[in-house]
């Protein structure tokens, strides 16, 4: 069923093609927002905006890398000129390359942190301007749980995750005059295809899904559509107090503090 608590906005969202960006331009598209689905990846992300338009939303694919201020900026520019205006930006593109501190290669570092962290400001960069022009507008981060506990062997990706949080912050001090919220959403282990693709590379797959899922005091993975929703609450007007908040959806994991 589709509802009416976005109509009339646009949402931009990164990484959108599939896994939590596909389930959070589903959650915003089925409010009645206008989504456009920035992705790499042609392919997929041109089928979740037809998707979406299969629902009776409005929806458009940009091919986008977000590491290239080139490809934000159109982003943003077929935006307006497919919708008029941007209300809603959702930061969610990510690449996972593990490593530690003192093994991880400056190429794969450099590569999370425009990836992972740039693109978060690239998005604002290009965004918020388009957002002032509205008077209000909300922005919502894709941290990750990593950014508030350490977890063996993800230096560069807890460090851009980290990074994301305290830009979220600033940011949220620094539009909150023009009427636009900040705000980031932390998740714990989600059922994602980037997921998927860690547990297929590892050298025991079963072993490190049962121990991710016994992690969490909930006992499982969560699923895209519940960080989805998550993504939706911050974005809609029914979050309209709150800026500059990091919310965990985690199903515990930081709280169990294991």
């Amino acid at each position: 069923m589709r509802g009416s608590e976005l109509s009339g906005r646009v949402a931009v969202v990164t990484g959108a093609a599939m896994g939590i960006g596909r389930a959070s331009a589903e959650a915003l598209a089925r409010e009645g927002a206008a989504v456009v689905v920035a992705d790499i990846d042609e392919e997929a992300g041109a089928a979740t905006a037809a998707g979406l338009r299969g629902t009776g939303a409005e929806a458009i694919f940009v091919r986008t890398d977000v590491a290239s201020m080139a490809d934000m900026e159109a982003m943003a520019a077929a935006a307006v000129a497919a919708f008029g205006g941007i209300d809603i930006l959702v930061n969610n593109a990510a690449r996972a390359i593990g490593g530690v501190v003192d093994e991880i290669d400056e190429e794969s570092w450099n590569t999370v942190i425009t990836t992972n962290l740039s693109s978060v400001w690239r998005g604002m960069r290009v965004c918020v301007p388009e957002m002032r022009k509205r008077g209000k507008g909300a922005v919502v981060n894709m941290s990750s749980v990593q950014s508030l506990a350490g977890f063996k062997g993800w230096a560069a990706y807890a460090a851009a995750k980290g990074g994301i949080n305290a830009l979220t912050q600033q940011a949220a001090i620094d539009l909150a005059p023009h009427g636009i919220r900040v705000n980031a959403v932390a998740p714990g282990t989600i059922m994602t295809p980037l997921n998927e693709r860690i547990f297929a590379t590892h050298p025991d797959p079963q072993g490190l899904i049962a121990s991710w899922n016994n992690a969490h005091p909930l006992g499982r993975f969560g699923e895209a559509p519940e960080v989805g929703e998550a993504v939706l609450f911050l974005a809609s007007d029914r979050a309209s107090f709150i800026t500059g908040e990091i919310l965990r959806v985690d199903g515990g994991l930081v709280v169990r503090g294991e």
